[in-house]
């Protein structure tokens, strides 16, 4: 037990850094691609950090396994190039006992990332997706800057300003489209000066000379047009509507009763991150073999790539059971079956190499003996 406590400490400990620095990059990486789109950059930060959190939540079903697979390799490599392990194995340890911890801790991560697949992350899907279409139809139009448009996900509306001098000054020359009431109302103002926020967490702008154009595409008819000196009017107002159906933000139950191929495909691939989190911890172990005093690095890279040929399968598979081309059997299956071939060839392929050269040993011995007999045999006959 204490070896297992050992060992369980050593593989925690890499796992844990590793699993912190892809998170911090990959929350980076959120902020980053949210902030490039220029409606998304003028959310408040509140809502971006939630954005980002959520992005994070989502990603944990792929940075958890790799973070195990790769703390299971560095550890057992650290404890390979030190001869700990050798020294074990004097101590009368068996494999298995070296492998028991792994097993352990995998899949205790294996379980904790099949609730993020069934669970967390449809939620997180789902969350996201309303957060951005509600914090999208709330424009913080005092940070609009000039010469750029500012369109809303579903195009329902289109902000431009000509000429702006800085934050929280009047814009001239704005022009603004929406979709409302399934009409197209479009607005041209000489100037456009923001107000304060109203009751509702709604903002209002005061325009200027401005024109207003409600055209009704179905009846031409009812078009009208619109001269006023000034008007106010709330640029937040947009038909947001309910979030579409979208198979990642669609419950487990759900896609378990469907039989459409993105919901098969997104139902196969919640399924299997645990077993491919079980699978990946497994695979760290024979993977970090290596002879004494080397360092715990020396089958990184080997590593790497297999796990990004695997991961590279499993995204290949997804999509191709998506889109029809693949079945649901086998589905994406195949792919964690066949990292489980490869862990049971890596696992025994010390036992089997051994009987391969024990086998040649025992053939040179015996071709030696014959050697060794033929000319005593000569000199008999003679």
């Amino acid at each position: 037990m204490n070896i297992d406590r050992y060992l369980i400490r050593e593989i925690s400990k890499p796992f844990a850094a590793i699993l912190g620095v892809f998170v911090a990059l990959f929350a980076g990486y959120s902020v980053a691609s949210i902030l490039s789109d220029a409606v998304n950059g003028l959310l408040p930060m509140g809502t971006i950090a939630q954005l980002a959190g959520l992005k994070v939540l989502i990603g944990l079903e792929v940075l958890t396994p790799i973070s195990l697979y790769i703390g299971v390799v560095l550890a057992f490599g650290r404890l390979y190039g030190d001869s700990e392990v050798t020294a074990m194995s004097a101590l009368g340890m068996t494999p298995w006992q070296l492998t028991r911890p792994v097993l352990t801790l995998a899949a205790c991560m294996a379980i904790g990332v099949s609730c993020l697949s069934l669970v967390v992350r449809p939620w997180a899907y789902r969350t996201s997706h309303e957060l951005t279409q509600h914090a999208t139809a709330m424009l913080n139009v005092n940070a609009m800057e000039a010469g750029t448009f500012y369109a809303s996900q579903n195009g329902d509306r289109v902000i431009f300003l000509t000429h702006r001098a800085g934050p929280n000054s009047p814009a001239q020359d704005v022009f603004v489209q929406r979709k409302l009431d399934g009409h197209i109302e479009v607005i041209f103002s000489r100037l456009a000066a923001p107000q304060q926020m109203v009751p509702g967490g709604h903002h209002q702008v005061y325009l200027t000379d401005a024109h207003i154009y409600e055209i009704d595409p179905q009846n031409p008819q009812n078009d009208h047009i619109l001269n006023v000196q000034g008007v106010s009017v709330n640029p937040d107002t947009v038909n947001t509507g309910t979030p579409g159906y979208s198979a990642v933000a669609a419950s487990t139950w759900r896609l378990a009763s469907s039989n459409t191929s993105a919901d098969i495909a997104e139902f196969q691939w919640r399924l299997s991150t645990g077993i491919s989190t079980l699978l990946l911890g497994l695979l760290g172990v024979p993977m970090s073999r290596t002879r004494p005093r080397r360092s715990k690095y020396a089958k990184f890279g080997p590593a790497i790539l297999i796990y990004s040929a695997y991961y590279l399968l499993c995204t290949s598979a997804r999509t191709w059971v998506e889109h029809g081309a693949v079945g649901k059997f086998p589905g994406l299956w195949w792919a964690p079956c066949l990292l489980a071939l490869f862990l049971l060839g890596a696992t025994y392929e010390p036992y089997l190499r051994g009987k391969l050269l024990s086998r040649q040993f025992r053939q040179r011995q015996t071709h030696m003996a014959q050697l060794a007999l033929k000319p005593l045999g000569g000199s008999d006959a003679a």
